[in-house]
């Protein structure tokens, strides 16, 4: 007997199905024929089950859904040992990574490369960490520290893998993140000009950006197209842009940038807008502004988000100059390892943190490939759960279109992938590595080491060799190739971020959030 551990009834099932006949796929269509007599008693009694056998039921399930049902009927979280198999298939890949990563560095951003984990010289592990701190098979910190490499960790908690820690409040991270990026601004864009030479080439920041009168001033609007022969236009004409601001209600800040003329309409560089948005206050331009680092009334200066967090403002100008400097010396060999956010924003959170790596030409520091599947939260709402009647509206910025108003997420969700937003439809087979809850309906298999799992999984090559002896490999999946990168975008540049007020890095304190807000439908 092995290490399986398969439901008392399934297993049943599957032994009277299968007596008499030599096909395992075709006493798995038979069992499924009645899946109800043995989805009853899921959590239920277990039994232990040899791992060849288990193996030959899991790839009986996976040939028999794929051949009958579609491939994308077979579905495992990225997490699972199941996963690449899943993928071969040509099944849904479940990913819980944040799209932040793609809609800032681009798509399908491949992560950094083995040997760049043990050759980050500044190292950030940023937020709950437990399932990200290494990559996979690679002992990274202490490869790193042998050649000097500094970790600070970013979190509710202070941690023993790091030579310091800023301990910040649940939920406050992207306050933090505001706050450095307020000091690099400041120091490395103003004050020097050591990263101008990566920011015209690889980032948006000389983009030119339109701007749209509104109540006296003007509004962000979309990118013109075109790019501007400097980072900016500062030195002539001036107008006020109305910016929001959540960390003290839905608010508007008020503040001056530089513009020019095209056909007619008033354009300014992402450059100028981020000046604005973060506050780095520069002589001739109207509006309110911080009076310098220890200002606790305008974002997004360190004293200000020692309100939030509850970090020094001492200590988060240190981690940004660090991390600046580190960069300027190094050639950008500095990273930032995501983990999870204690916050409904955190995607919000997550663009903060990497306009960081933008400025500083760190552009392959972001500890995580791009979510190359199809995020897991959405594939539960659209499957498994009910209809949400919050009303996505309610986080729309205070001079927002109204594009939202009496919008629930569901439909939301729905018009993304009627857009061709990445869906699968609802799981007949699903690998977990953990429970997940609430789970879709109609799942003739779960795999997963749970109680509520009908089969833990024997290891996968055994199950990817049952399953080509049962024929069932499907031909290698043709994937597309990843498009060009283009630039690093610190402005997104899509209705539903300016609806939100999130184009641009912002901060959004914690509290009342969406399971699924628009922001994260957004490539």
């Amino acid at each position: 007997m092995g290490g399986s551990q398969v439901n008392q009834a399934l297993v049943r099932l599957y032994f009277e199905a299968r007596d008499g006949m030599r096909d395992p796929v075709a006493a798995w269509a038979k069992l499924t024929a009645n899946s109800q007599a043995y989805r009853a008693s899921r959590g239920e009694r277990k039994v232990p089950l040899d791992d060849g056998t288990a193996a030959e039921l899991i790839a009986a399930a996976f040939a028999y859904t794929a051949a009958e049902h579609g491939p994308d009927r077979v579905a495992a979280l990225a997490a699972s040992p199941l996963a690449a198999l899943v993928g071969g298939l040509g099944g849904a890949v479940l990913t819980e990574q944040p799209c932040a990563s793609e809609q800032v560095l681009g798509p399908l951003f491949p992560g950094p490369a083995a040997d760049d984990w043990a050759r980050a010289a500044y190292v950030l592990l940023w937020g709950e960490n437990n399932r990200t701190v290494r990559a996979p098979g690679t002992p990274w910190v202490i490869a790193g520290r042998y050649k000097g490499q500094k970790v600070v960790a970013v979190g509710t908690h202070p941690t023993r893998l790091s030579d310091e820690t800023l301990v910040v409040r649940p939920g406050t991270d992207g306050a933090l993140a505001m706050a450095m990026g307020h000091v690099l601004l400041k120091e490395f864009f103003l004050d020097r000009h050591p990263f101008d030479g990566h920011a015209m080439e690889r980032t948006d920041l000389p983009c030119l950006v339109r701007l749209r009168p509104r109540d006296g001033a003007y509004v962000p609007g979309g990118l013109t197209g075109q790019v501007a022969d400097r980072l900016s236009v500062y030195g002539g004409e001036v107008v006020e842009v109305l910016l929001p601001r959540f960390d003290d209600g839905p608010g508007v800040l008020r503040r001056g940038v530089p513009v020019v003329r095209a056909d007619g309409e008033a354009v300014t560089t992402v450059f100028d807008l981020l000046l604005a948005v973060y506050g780095v206050a520069r002589e001739g331009l109207p509006g309110a502004w911080p009076g310098g680092y220890g200002d606790r009334g305008e974002p997004y200066t360190p004293g200000w988000q020692e309100c939030h967090t509850g970090v020094a403002a001492s200590r988060a100008v240190k981690a940004a100059r660090e991390l600046g400097v580190t960069a300027e010396k190094t050639g950008g060999r500095c990273m930032i390892v995501p983990g999870w956010l204690d916050t409904p924003h955190a995607d919000t959170a997550y663009r903060a943190m990497l306009a960081l790596l933008v400025l500083t030409g760190c552009g392959t520091g972001w500890g995580q490939p791009g979510a190359a599947g199809i995020p897991l939260v959405p594939y539960l709402c659209l499957h498994a759960c009910g209809e949400d009647l919050s009303d996505v509206g309610a986080l729309s910025w205070a001079l927002g279109e109204g594009l939202f108003e009496r919008r629930t997420p569901r439909s939301v969700l729905l018009e993304a992938v009627r857009d061709g937003w990445p869906m699968a439809p609802p799981p007949r087979v699903l690998a977990v590595p953990r429970p997940i809850y609430p789970l879709p309906p109609d799942v003739d298999l779960l795999i997963g080491p749970d109680e509520q799992c009908d089969v833990a999984p024997p290891d996968a090559a055994l199950v990817e060799g049952a399953l080509a002896r049962l024929g069932g490999g499907a031909a290698p999946v043709e994937r597309e190739a990843a498009p060009e990168q283009g630039r690093m975008r610190l402005l997104v540049d899509h209705a539903w971020m300016h609806e939100y007020g999130e184009a641009l890095p912002v901060y959004r304190p914690p509290g009342r959030g969406l399971p699924l807000k628009p922001t994260h439908l957004v490539r």
